[in-house]
């Protein structure tokens, strides 16, 4: 955040302020009393169990600019310095954010999606980056507070702002779109993460189709057309323009896998411009398809997209590749995990030449379908080629029970060190080992014990 007047912020959101204040200036917000950085906002939250106006003065202390304080807290009478007094301060930040985003003036990205979002994001800057300047979501600041929080980090003079928009239920995605007026609003697909939370993955679908809420009029929405539960919230569209992509050829951009290269893959869109992704996984396809459309749409020519590409760099564990002294391969997909993902890394790994070894682990919050959920992923793996399954978790057991019937040879752990020393008696040379599962899993200690 460039540094701004109080009065500024004044004038930016509904706050009382001294007027002898009015000159201050800040630069910066901080959350974290602990990490006060000089002339910061440091805007505290008032919790259930916690609340961060007890350290309001301290942060002062520790060089913050001035402070946000809720109405109805009694001022501390150690406080010393400029106070923002307002209703409530997680609406004022984000109040203060989207007139901070309308100030900077940047086109705006914004992406959802049950799976794939931050691999879509970072294609999208990769695209963009060389030809604009791009800010893009850190890490998982993707909600409520994070999204706010990523559009007060942006540069005067940023281009693009590439949202991420996370949910665990609905009316949080129609907030941040509301917030952010994205000019280009993504969906990538539909799955079941939060199916204990929305109930079905038409939930889920309904909750992600939110984003459209605040898409700007003669926007943009780029969504997977290879998805029917979308279909119903496409109609209620009026004024943007509609890109669906996919495999099934009734898409306004129909993407094809042309060859499969150790490093990537090779795909071309309706039938023509060809484009290598040095990633692999047809869902990563569609991804990068994504990011193509939003390309074109900002005027980019097919020589610059490709280029761009070809160069893209995801964030970690994410299809992360790691080759051995003796030449295995070790795909780290583990920071998260859904059934259908799970499915696509299979898909993945089953056109890989050589001894295919998959390591699965729990997906959680699945509700009260999570068994069913497991055992579908075990058949899934019917007519793959998968030689070895190797699964972790007290859910997982379901995938080996329904998946041994497909693989060579299947086995079940609850003890990850277990799990870690069979796999280092097992694999070989040249052998090709993915492994994937929900963050909580933990799954990358045996990606580093197997590299």
């Amino acid at each position: 955040m460039i540094e701004v007047t109080l009065e500024q912020i004044k004038e930016w959101i509904p706050c009382d302020i001294d007027n002898e204040y009015l000159d201050h200036t800040i630069k910066g917000v901080s959350i974290d009393s602990r990490v006060i950085n000089n002339q910061n906002l440091f805007i505290p939250f008032k919790g259930e169990n916690v609340d961060g106006h007890k350290y309001v003065a301290q942060a002062l202390k520790d060089g913050a600019g001035a402070v946000f304080y809720q109405k109805d807290v009694t001022l501390d009478k150690n406080i010393d310095g400029p106070v923002i007094w307002v209703e409530n301060t997680l609406k004022a930040l984000q109040q203060l954010a989207k007139a901070y985003l309308e100030f900077v003036g940047p086109q705006v990205i914004a992406v959802t999606g049950s799976n794939g979002k931050t691999t879509t994001k970072d294609m999208i800057e990769s695209v963009l980056k060389p030809q604009f300047k791009v800010k893009k979501t850190q890490g998982n600041y993707n909600n409520e507070i994070g999204l706010p929080l990523t559009i007060l980090e942006l540069d005067q003079d940023t281009e693009i702002s590439i949202l991420e928009m996370g949910m665990s239920g609905f009316n949080e995605i129609e907030l941040l779109s509301n917030l952010a007026e994205p000019n280009i609003a993504i969906i990538t697909n539909i799955g079941e993460s939060h199916m204990q939370e929305l109930g079905s993955r038409e939930g889920i679908a309904q909750a992600k189709a939110e984003i459209i809420t605040g898409l700007r009029s003669n926007g943009v929405f780029i969504y997977d057309g290879d998805e029917p539960l979308l279909e119903s919230h496409v109609t209620k569209i009026l004024d943007a323009d509609i890109v669906s992509i996919g495999k099934d050829k009734d898409n306004t951009l129909v993407c094809q896998i042309e060859d499969i290269e150790n490093a990537g893959i090779v795909f071309n869109i309706n039938g023509g411009e060809r484009f290598d992704l040095p990633i692999l996984g047809e869902h990563n396809m569609k991804n990068a398809t994504i990011a193509i459309a939003v390309g074109k749409r900002l005027g980019l020519s097919h020589d610059i997209i490709f280029n761009n590409l070809r160069k893209v760099e995801l964030t970690g564990m994410r299809m992360e590749q790691h080759y051995t002294s003796d030449n295995k391969l070790v795909i780290n997909d583990a920071y998260n995990a859904s059934p259908t993902s799970m499915k696509a890394a299979i898909d993945t790994l089953s056109i890989m030449k050589g001894r295919k070894i998959i390591v699965l682990g729990d997906v959680l919050e699945l509700g009260p379908d999570s068994q069913m959920m497991h055992e579908n992923v075990g058949r899934y793996l019917e007519g793959k080629n998968i030689d070895a399954l190797f699964t972790f978790g007290a859910a997982s057991k379901f995938i080996s029970n329904t998946g041994k019937a497909h693989v060579t040879q299947a086995e079940h752990y609850e003890d990850k060190q277990a799990l870690i020393t069979t796999l280092q008696n097992y694999v070989q040379s040249e052998d090709k080992i993915l492994v994937k599962g929900s963050r909580g899993m933990k799954l990358e200690e045996v990606v580093e014990a197997l590299i």
